[in-house]
């Protein structure tokens, strides 16, 4: 039941957490993956801890993280756990408090249950499929903006240019975090109008952050404007736009 694996991810997002910080501001050992992006030793603990965990929990379960070889057993699983164990890798190395613990239970191709936890912040965000969105247990909501000229934007600096948007960019507001859960986030409660990436995103990146901005009232869908369907074979979205429905219908017809 979605409500029983809320619980779950909670208890599990709250106890990486307390691996996480005892790893942070310390001297970290650093690892390069392929494409560049750096791991930690507190990445590793974290998956670690939450692949036991949650398996045990849910031994029917599929499993999809960031950190663990993708095996590809996840697709014979109507259900699954899509993990990033630190979203913000780079902002966790640095010392600053904007990396998240992005939790996620998808059942056949959609996220039931979800959590964003920021330990650095004192911020969870949860939500249940069909049951609203929560911020430290109280509820939130997304904006209802609909004129893209002003609205404010979480986007990488190269989703604004002018090569992806079939005529005048929009005057948009940029801003950015490092976390991509997070992002979604802030759009849930209403701190920002919007967030987009036009190049691919991961599953581990989005699954979580998704539900919570779709149970705000936010429409998320893929650059194409197809929905996300999640535990696909590449565990990867072609791109990401979320914002209220006017916003996002707007939005995309000015994209190429």
């Amino acid at each position: 039941m979605p409500e029983t694996d809320l619980s779950l991810l909670i208890d599990a997002a709250r106890g990486a957490a307390e691996i996480a910080l005892r790893y942070w501001k310390t001297d970290l050992r650093v690892e390069t993956k392929d494409g560049g992006s750096p791991v930690t030793e507190a990445d590793y603990a974290v998956d670690d801890y939450l692949r036991d965990l949650l398996i045990r929990a849910r031994p029917g379960y599929g499993w999809l993280s960031e950190e663990k070889e993708d095996d590809g057993a996840r697709l014979g699983h109507d259900t699954v756990f899509i993990v990033d164990p630190i979203d913000g890798t780079r902002a966790y190395m640095d010392g600053e408090p904007t990396w998240a613990h992005s939790l996620a239970v998808a059942h056949r191709g959609r996220p039931v249950a979800a959590v964003v936890y920021l330990p650095a912040r004192d911020k969870l965000y949860t939500a249940v499929a069909g049951q609203g969105v929560w911020l430290n247990s109280v509820p939130i909501g997304a904006g209802n903006r609909s004129d893209p000229d002003g609205a404010t934007v979480l986007a990488p600096r190269a989703s604004l240019d002018a090569q992806w948007w079939a005529r005048t960019p929009p005057m948009l507001q940029r801003h950015f975090r490092p976390s991509l859960a997070y992002r979604f986030c802030l759009v849930a409660e209403a701190r920002f109008d919007a967030m987009l990436t036009i190049k691919d995103a991961w599953e581990w990146d989005i699954a979580a952050g998704a539900l919570i901005a779709e149970e705000a009232g936010a429409l998320v869908t893929d650059r194409n404007n197809a929905p996300l369907v999640l535990n696909s074979e590449p565990a990867k979205s072609a791109g990401i736009f979320t914002a209220a429905p006017n916003l996002h219908a707007a939005l995309l017809s000015r994209y190429l």
